[in-house]
């Protein structure tokens, strides 16, 4: 299942989407969660970056921005956990 960023925006979005996942897996279905950084969040993270330098290295900018995704994935877990 794909979630994007407008679907994790906040706290009440996430629950709800964990728990579409959840209902899945009640179900008898295999479930992969596939999930986008919150809504804003890589934008915030490119002006983050805009602001410490005009050309992040590229392995750096990447680690970066994957933090966005990471964010949702522990979140999502916790929600699962929940």
């Amino acid at each position: 299942m794909k979630f994007g960023g407008t679907s994790l925006s906040d706290p009440e979005k996430l629950r709800l989407a964990a728990g579409r996942a959840a209902v899945k897996r009640k179900k008898g279905f295999s479930v992969v969660l596939v999930l986008s950084a919150p809504g804003q969040v890589t934008d915030e993270l490119c002006e983050l970056a805009s602001r410490i330098t005009s050309r992040p290295g590229p392995r750096e900018f990447d680690a970066l921005l994957s933090t966005g995704e990471n964010l949702s994935a522990a979140l999502a877990a916790m929600a699962l956990e929940a």
